[in-house]
């Protein structure tokens, strides 16, 4: 069967690449450990999961409303296809490929379409590292510093100027000034923590001033390392007091702690994930970039402009084969990534591999931030929801107009891919489509999984 490499080097497919798997050290599935590992979890094409939905539930009617619904979307073109996934008990009811994996050359959505997950690689990267807490190797509360002695003096930016100021400055050097404001910088109460990073609350590259002059002292080259730019990033100063606000750190945050997996056990960040993650969940299309050979199950990304759909290229970030991003560089397929969200649902177990304890996924999704993940949106959009380790906690469903159930918890990628587990229903879905995340899409699609729930 094709696999994904997942091993020290990634990237965007290349038909003029060979596969250099013997070379990089690449631990190649059996065919037994794959087939095991496909009865285990019920997706292959030849299970019919629809006659599956009744025996966990789920109404085999209504299932059905999930195919109309990216069915609308994609005539209304603001996606080309997608492919959405629906398990609960452990058990696969829905599975579907809808539309198009390339308009343009009118190819079909494949249901092992291969998808740059972008940040859903972010629970990824969370697990790693409790696996790496329950062994005792590190803690939440640790100082960055600990692992990466670069992070020992951390600043917070603070604007010099204010922008009234810098405007009414004459001239081209006043025109850059508005443009790049002067800051100055303070020493941070504290140290950043691993739990700031896991929760988005250390200020690390998510937005600010800080950001702004990250891009100088820092600059994220994809023919880089984790090692090269993460020491690099303890020099940038941080956008605010550690612990006093929740802001995104979209990849910086979460690359950090990638790093810290790589010093704690040895093992480069793709090595680590593939032989404690992948290799024992089954995840065998899995990995930081595709084989020549999967080619023709990588799915178009799009940029959805009025009334259309725009071909765009893999983004420089991405496309890469030596820089393995934590907070966004994995591609994977729906039928990968339900292993990795079933052994979630299942409180740390799955494929017969146990790779969490049942407490530490309700560490991972429990909310860690208070009220700064709900106050941190103006328009008002997350009341009612907190944040975890690497995931997004629905704490009141009626306030966050969510149909999920309380203590369910996800995330989302950039270019569309969204998933939750709901541990009260037994419930894993996802929606994975290649243009730009589509919120209003993934209530709707919540929606039309929880209306399928009968027993």
């Amino acid at each position: 069967m094709e696999r994904l490499i997942r091993s020290t080097r990634r990237g965007v497919p290349s038909t003029g690449v060979r596969s250099r798997a013997h070379r990089l050290g690449v631990a190649i599935v059996g065919t037994a450990a794959v087939a095991a590992a496909l009865v285990a979890f019920a997706v292959a094409p030849a299970a019919a999961p629809a006659s599956i939905g009744e025996d966990v539930g789920l109404s085999l009617e209504r299932l059905q409303r999930i195919g109309q619904l990216v069915q609308r979307y994609i005539d209304e073109r603001q996606i080309a296809g997608a492919v959405t996934l629906v398990a609960r008990s452990g058990r696969t009811a829905h599975f579907e490929a809808t539309g198009m994996m390339d308009a343009e050359a009118k190819t079909p959505m494949r249901k092992d379409g291969v998808f740059r997950m972008a940040s859903m690689t972010k629970p990824v990267t969370g697990v790693a590292i409790l696996m790496l807490m329950e062994e005792g190797t590190l803690r939440l509360t640790d100082p960055v510093s600990r692992f990466i002695p670069e992070f020992k003096n951390t600043t917070i930016a603070m604007p010099k100027a204010a922008p009234a100021r810098l405007a009414a400055a004459s001239g081209a050097q006043g025109q850059q000034q508005a443009s790049e404001p002067e800051i100055y910088t303070v020493p941070a109460a504290r140290e950043i923590t691993v739990r700031d990073l896991l929760t988005h609350t250390a200020g690390l590259q998510s937005g600010g001033a800080g950001t702004r002059e990250g891009g100088r002292i820092a600059p994220r080259k994809p023919s880089g390392t984790l090692a090269t730019w993460v020491a690099q990033l303890g020099a940038v100063p941080l956008d605010f007091q550690p612990g006093t606000q929740w802001r995104y750190s979209g990849l910086a945050g979460i690359d950090v702690l990638g790093r810290i997996v790589e010093v704690v056990s040895g093992l480069t960040f793709d090595q680590f994930l593939r032989q404690r993650i992948f290799d024992p969940l089954g995840m065998k299309d899995t990995g930081f970039f595709p084989l020549d050979a999967h080619a023709p199950r990588i799915v178009t990304l799009y940029r959805r402009t009025p009334g259309r759909l725009d071909r765009q290229d893999t983004p420089d970030w991405l496309a890469t084969r030596t820089f393995f991003s934590g907070g966004g560089g994995l591609w994977s397929t729906a039928q990968d990534y339900a292993q990795f969200a079933q052994m979630l649902a299942n409180g740390g177990a799955w494929n017969g591999s146990r790779l969490l304890s049942p407490r530490s996924v309700d560490l991972m999704s429990s909310n860690h931030t208070g009220d700064l993940y709900a106050q941190s949106n103006p328009e008002g959009t997350r009341k009612g929801m907190g944040f975890g380790l690497t995931v997004e906690v629905v704490l009141d469903p009626i306030t966050a107009n969510r149909r999920v159930s309380a203590g369910s918890f996800g995330w989302d990628g950039a270019f569309g891919t969204h998933f939750w587990v709901d541990r009260k229903e037994r419930l894993t879905a996802m929606i994975l489509i290649q243009q730009a995340m589509n919120a209003q899409l993934n209530r709707d699609f919540e929606n039309a999984v929880m209306q399928a729930i009968v027993q």
